[in-house]
């Protein structure tokens, strides 16, 4: 009796397990789109153009998802959000994934019911001032006004640092980006403090992009990464190996112009990642053709780096840290076998 009620007991768990683990691919699905979650006002990253089309890196990753479990990059509905709402967003439901510039850190993974699926920029906090100002360094910045957005990593990581280095601050914190930036150009702060990434992309922005300099230092690690809710490991392995496959695109260099001719390769890992031998969609509950989708529909990591944010954007940032592992970067994709 014991055994019987002990394996009716193990086949309950596995079905709320399974129930869990299925949601949102088959909300997905059901739908016909997905819903990401993301901010409105970081140009290179995340902004809708002057005709309402998002645009933007980690716009790219959220089609990138949509490919591959659509079948089509722009079966998505993108929500802007704050940083203090955007992960409440998530854990409530109302968005499928969450792709803002947001940073990884142990509470957030540990403590508010998500998970990061990767990293897809490797980023640092850093310092906007005026050139008038003649700052030269963050050492330098003693008394001054910092503007902040708040709800994010932004304000924990300005008091450690200015802790550590004995120097005396205040910030003037606003709800958004967006806000932040016109208070600091309407002269209301001394200081602009974000993610460098945010910080260039902001002075492009600016009425007088000229007149400002991003000091050279850097504060903080911040890996920005898409999340997902906890429980959904099947959703997870998706948001994970949709961004992995690009990178390792990359590294093959299978891009979105040269892919159909990439099939015919003789190189096993490039035939695995294409699903033409050992295909990877089955155990995510998708078909072997998905990666294909991906980079057809959407690039390489590379492809989407460069347009958006690298030497084919505005921005030309340089790749640095987000430089593949084999080329002086750190961005790695796992083996796909």
């Amino acid at each position: 009796m014991r055994s019987i009620l002990k394996c009716l007991i193990a086949v309950a768990m596995a079905c709320t397990a399974s129930s869990a683990w299925s949601a949102t691919i088959d909300n997905v699905k059901k739908n016909g789109m997905l819903t990401c979650g993301t901010n409105s006002a970081t140009a290179g990253f995340s902004l809708p153009n002057n005709e309402g089309k998002w645009t933007g890196f980690v716009v790219d990753y959220c089609r990138a998802v949509a490919a591959a479990v659509l079948g089509d990059a722009q079966k998505v509905k993108f929500i802007p959000l704050t940083p203090k709402d955007r992960f409440t967003a998530l854990q409530s439901g109302e968005i499928d994934i969450l792709a803002h510039n947001a940073t990884w850190t142990s509470s957030r993974d540990t403590s508010l019911g998500i998970l990061f699926a990767g990293t897809y920029f490797y980023d640092g906090q850093g310092f906007m001032v005026r050139q008038a100002d003649n700052v030269t360094s963050a050492k330098g910045l003693d008394g001054a006004s910092i503007c902040v957005t708040q709800g994010t990593t932004t304000e924990l990581n300005l008091a450690d640092y200015f802790r550590s280095q004995s120097i005396k601050y205040t910030t003037v914190g606003f709800a958004d980006e967006e806000a932040v930036v016109k208070a600091y150009e309407e002269g209301r702060c001394d200081v602009l403090s974000a993610d460098t990434s945010t910080l260039n992309a902001s002075r492009l922005r600016m009425a007088k992009p000229g007149d400002s300099v991003v000091l050279p230092e850097l504060i903080s690690k911040e890996p920005l990464g898409p999340a997902v809710r906890q429980g959904d490991d099947q959703w997870f392995n998706v948001a994970k190996w949709t961004l992995y496959v690009m990178v390792a695109a990359e590294e093959l260099g299978v891009t979105s112009k040269n892919i159909d001719a990439m099939k015919s390769s003789d190189n096993p890992n490039i035939r695995r990642l294409l699903g033409v031998e050992g295909g990877i969609g089955k155990d995510i509950g998708l078909g072997d053709n998905w990666p294909v989708q991906v980079i057809k529909q959407v690039g390489n990591y590379g492809e989407v780096f460069d347009r958006n944010v690298g030497k084919d954007s505005p921005l030309k940032m340089e790749r640095g840290m987000n430089a593949l592992w084999n080329k002086g970067g750190i961005q790695y994709a796992p083996p796909i076998r």
